[in-house]
């Protein structure tokens, strides 16, 4: 194992990777149970769905240690699991079970795409500004989704954003879980994101704001039936040829092929994974998505993704599959321990996505600002993804701006002919598509 992962090259170890992977799976528990709730508005049967969710999650994290050896965690998507639910099947009519067939579908062609080589093409030919543009702007979109989600941050009617009540328990207890991870960070604790998890849960519950499992049922449960969902997907595969599910599917396409791309650059990027501007078996790592994809839809869930979220195992040293694989493990044992995962609220794993956008967010130094050329696609892929919300929006922004800006400096022979490409694919889109 060692040596197949490569851990002397590395310079990590199976402690080290062991906590990275368990900080990741602990950062993205959410969605074991988030999911569920999202699938459910559509009619779709909850125990399922949380089942299905742990599998895809396990079986893509699987994909992705062992096929091309990242650190890189996989399970559905936020975002397009709410595309799913509240669009396709809610908003558009279409039944869940075509829903899938359509997931399915997306999947399969990624397949196709990326054993041709041209999703590998289109990463690689992205200039290395608008790289660490999306590594920088995943960090601030993360931090975001963490001070959100905590409470720390809320809406607001006037100025659509405000501090939110921080004399609240729960709010006062994530601010509690940053300001203990930084000290154990600023200490040079290696592993003070996962420490701070912990010590934020534990204070959780002795104050009564997070519930303490009692007897066996509060720890144990059996593993729900996958039934309802199981091979919807393929069942209703022919009920996909209309013009209506063509829409869904390129929308499923284009949000997963960006998220992931951008995904996958921040995460090597902060692992220090990046050979000369160049993502390594990157070819491999986007087969692992895209197999996860079809899996996820196979068993009963919407879009499987590579996550943000798998940079908080970086950040406490993570450097191999092996990280991914620990956590593919931990989603497996999550089958039969859910009542457990319930005290990984939101306010213990939001301490962990503002500190990990801090790291990320180191990114910015290496932007050639004084280029304006540069400086300006840049800094709109940072603005725009945590502004709509988006990191597909983001760059897309951000990538239409760079030939504009290259083009009337005089520099468009720098100019990948992909990136012209992208320039109209991204226009089309927001046409299209938003």
């Amino acid at each position: 194992m060692k040596k197949y992962f490569q851990f002397e090259e590395l310079g990590t170890n199976y402690k080290t990777e062991f906590m990275a992977g368990l900080t990741t799976f602990l950062a993205m528990a959410y969605i074991l149970f988030v999911n569920p709730s999202v699938l459910g508005e559509t009619g779709m049967d909850q125990g399922a769905v949380f089942a299905a969710t742990a599998i895809a999650a396990a079986v893509g994290s699987l994909f992705m240690g062992f096929i091309a050896k990242y650190p890189v965690v996989l399970a559905p998507g936020m975002g397009l699991n709410a595309f799913f639910a509240y669009t396709v099947v809610l908003t558009f009519g279409i039944p869940w079970e075509t829903a899938l067939a359509g997931v399915l579908a997306s999947g399969i062609i990624f397949i196709v795409l990326t054993l041709t080589g041209l999703r590998e093409k289109v990463i690689n030919a992205i200039p290395s500004s608008l790289k660490l543009a999306v590594g920088a702007g995943i960090g601030l979109f993360i931090a975001f989704i963490g001070l959100q989600n905590s409470g720390i941050v809320i809406s607001d009617p006037s100025t659509m954003l405000a501090l939110g009540d921080i004399t609240s328990p729960t709010v006062l207890l994530a601010v509690f879980g940053v300001v203990v991870s930084v000290i154990l960070l600023t200490l040079g604790i290696k592993a003070g994101i996962f420490y701070g998890m912990i010590i934020t849960a534990v204070t959780g519950m002795v104050f009564g704001l997070i519930g303490v499992p009692t007897g066996v049922d509060g720890i144990v449960s059996g593993v729900p039936s996958l039934a309802p969902t199981f091979g919807q997907a393929f069942i209703h595969f022919g009920d996909i040829f209309t013009l209506e599910m063509l829409v869904v599917i390129l929308t499923f396409l284009f949000v997963d092929f960006f998220d992931t791309a951008g995904t996958l650059v921040a995460v090597a990027s902060q692992a220090g994974l990046m050979k000369d501007n160049k993502l390594p078996r990157a070819g491999k790592a986007l087969f692992a998505d895209s197999a996860a994809t079809v899996v996820g839809a196979a068993v009963g869930t919407s879009t499987t993704t590579s996550y943000v979220e798998s940079t908080a195992g970086v950040g406490v040293g993570g450097r191999t599959g092996f990280t991914a694989v620990v956590a593919a493990g931990f989603f497996l044992l999550s089958l039969f321990f859910s009542p457990l995962l319930s005290i990984i609220t939101n306010e213990v794993t939001a301490p962990a996505l503002i500190i990990v956008g801090v790291m990320m967010a180191t990114a910015l130094k290496s932007i050639e600002w004084d280029e304006f050329e540069i400086a300006v696609p840049a800094f709109l892929t940072v603005l725009m993804m945590p502004l709509t919300y988006s990191i597909a929006t983001g760059i897309a922004i951000g990538f239409i701006f760079y030939p504009i800006t290259m083009i009337v400096k005089g520099r468009a022979k720098e100019i990948h002919p992909i990136m012209y490409g992208l320039f109209v694919v991204f226009i089309l889109y927001f046409i299209f598509l938003k």
